[in-house]
């Protein structure tokens, strides 16, 4: 292959370097070809991102003859150098609020569910310490990394009993009493000062590194190389830093994306430019060198599970029965909490139905509101989802789930699959030929609605410069085209034939045409004559789309249902809308009455 000049001027560097490299820029291609015109005597550590990139790493390293290349993640070199030397037992899933609680034999006090609420922020505390580069617990301020008030509130008041309980259970693992976690044995070897006998490191993904990790990296003697993309830092929630700012070395840019064109190339530029609103602006140059082709794999890419879900549900609702699909992922993952609370433990709460709750903390709840009061002094923003979807569709939810699951396909037969969910983190270092985008990543409307609330307060810069990356890295999955809801484009960008804008209207979704896009300032509020256009447009398709129901036409729909005339053919009858038409079947309870 014919590599650019950017390429041939990192391979040819020496000395102490980090590369900034777009989406789809061929980073590893870079890295390993650097390491190739290395002598071949020279000893390699090249650092992989998670297991699977580690595995793809090792696959091509020795396609090319490279077998002086040592591939490892952080955690299998501390492994080996912790684990087996101190002859550790590790606890693969960590643990649980409750066990914890059990552990420390921490009592309830005047509020309610005290002890796992305290066990819950000793738990996050271990977590922000064993991935920090501090080298005491007491060195870190952990209610820094509080936002929500009544979380702030509670660690306030028992922030010495959180410290205390958070340094006891640390040196129960490190004694042996009770297994470890991989937070711990990373955290060990930070503090263990290794020393690696390599002659050069190469570190991937360095934009996510942890800080304990990166403290490794530093010390160590070897030339090093730190490669990543500062646009691309999306696991601050797990304390990651970004080592590419951090990193006092010569720098260099990888910025021609192989994976798509020009056209996304500037989409994805101009997202980055509302980085300019929150004072974080950092001018990037994208060069779009993809070429589009055909379309086989094609791919939902969700900011949270509850978007992601809503989407499925949809998705298998309205399309065909043969049509498979494919979640990125265990799909179990999808309706489980880190701490193992799922979504039918939550079902079962808000049905007072508690001999069906097999996870311990959600037993103890009396009730949704409780459980919701809990989320609110954690932060727990997976169990704040399973909330919302249960909230949304109650007891429709075992249905829908094993519709879906009924309807997912295994790994192996991935490329069949006619639609692949996923959500942003899943999808990191992932590509698919067409995507779209779901509605629930942050907004540059909502992005400077925010910026102005600020001046009464504080703005969480940090946290929302990650926003953006979130939704930089989903438009960077794709090789060909976008479907991007209206509300997420920049303002004032014009669409081409890779970027298709949509807009949902009724529960349907319809393609905004470039020449009736308006500036975000013009389109806060739709006019008449906006809505009057669309109403047409759906029209064209069912006539009778947005026209009151009469009871009438409600008792001729329910006569219909009941005789078991399919959805489709009830739309085709009212020239109405499916979506319209199971609203009007939840509407009157048919479902219910005759389902």
């Amino acid at each position: 292959m014919e590599l650019t000049k950017e390429q041939q001027d990192i391979i040819h560097s020496t000395g102490n370097i980090k590369i900034n490299a777009v989406a789809g820029s061929g980073k590893t291609t870079t890295v390993i070809e650097y390491a190739k015109a290395r002598p071949q005597t020279s000893k390699i550590l090249y650092l992989a991102f998670n297991r699977s990139v580690k595995l793809e790493a090792i696959k091509k390293f020795s396609d090319k003859g490279l077998y002086n290349v040592n591939v490892e993640t952080a955690h299998s070199l501390a492994y080996k150098h912790i684990v087996f030397r101190n002859n550790y037992k590790v606890r693969p899933q960590g643990y649980k609020s409750h066990e914890i609680a059990e552990i420390l034999g921490i009592s309830g006090g005047g509020e309610k569910h005290t002890e796992y609420i305290l066990a819950n922020h000793i738990n996050k505390f271990i977590s922000y310490f064993c991935n920090s580069d501090k080298r005491k617990v007491q060195d870190l301020n952990y209610l820094e990394t509080v936002a929500d008030p009544k979380a702030k509130a509670f660690v306030s008041s028992f922030c010495q009993t959180i410290v205390k309980q958070t340094r006891l259970l640390l040196s129960k693992m490190d004694k042996g009493e009770i297994e470890i976690t991989h937070d711990f044995y990373l955290k060990k070897f930070q503090l263990s000062n290794p020393r690696l006998n390599y002659d050069y490191i190469l570190f991937d993904e360095g934009q996510d590194a942890s800080a304990a990790m990166l403290d490794v990296f530093f010390r160590q003697k070897a030339t090093k190389v730190i490669v990543g993309d500062t646009h691309q830092q999306i696991y601050g929630w797990r304390y990651a830093v970004n080592s590419l700012e951090k990193a006092d070395f010569r720098t260099f840019n990888l910025s021609a994306s192989f994976r798509f064109n020009q056209d996304i190339a500037n989409l994805a530029m101009d997202i980055l430019k509302w980085k300019k609103i929150i004072g974080r602006e950092q001018p990037v140059k994208i060069t779009g060198n993809g070429t589009p082709g055909k379309i086989k794999t094609r791919a939902v890419i969700a900011r949270t599970n509850l978007g992601l879900l809503l989407r499925a549900i949809e998705y298998v609702s309205k399309q065909k029965k043969d049509k498979q699909i494919y979640f990125e992922g265990n799909i179990n993952s999808y309706t489980y909490a880190d701490e193992g609370a799922s979504l039918y433990d939550v079902l079962s709460l808000y049905n007072n139905n508690h001999r069906l709750i097999r996870d311990k903390l959600i037993r103890k709840m009396k009730h949704l509101e409780e459980l919701e009061e809990y989320i609110k002094k954690t932060e727990d923003v997976q169990l704040g989802m399973m909330v919302d979807i249960v909230k949304e569709y109650g007891n429709d939810i075992p249905e829908i789930i094993n519709t879906i699951k009924e309807r997912h396909i295994d790994n192996d037969d991935k490329e069949h699959a006619s639609m692949i969910f996923t959500t942003v983190h899943r999808s990191k270092g992932m590509e698919y030929d067409a995507i779209r985008i779901v509605n629930d990543f942050i907004s540059e409307e909502k992005l400077e609605k925010l910026s102005d609330d600020a001046k009464k307060g504080e703005l969480n810069d940090a946290k929302l410069n990650e926003e953006i990356n979130l939704l930089y890295v989903a438009i960077t999955r794709t090789r060909n085209r976008i479907y991007i809801p209206d509300a997420l484009m920049p303002d004032g960008f014009t669409p081409s034939k890779q970027i298709k804008v949509m807009r949902e209207t009724a529960k349907d979704e319809i393609e905004v045409p470039a020449t009736q896009r308006q500036s975000r300032r013009e389109k806060i509020n739709l006019n008449d004559s906006d809505q009057a256009y669309f109403v047409d447009k759906i029209r064209k398709r069912h006539k009778h789309a947005y026209k009151p129901w009469t009871q009438q036409l409600d008792d001729e729909l329910a006569e219909l249902y009941r005789e078991g005339v399919q959805e489709k053919r009830l739309a085709n009858h009212f020239g109405r809308t499916n979506g319209a038409i199971r609203a009007r079947i939840k509407k009157l309870g048919l479902e219910k009455m005759y389902g």
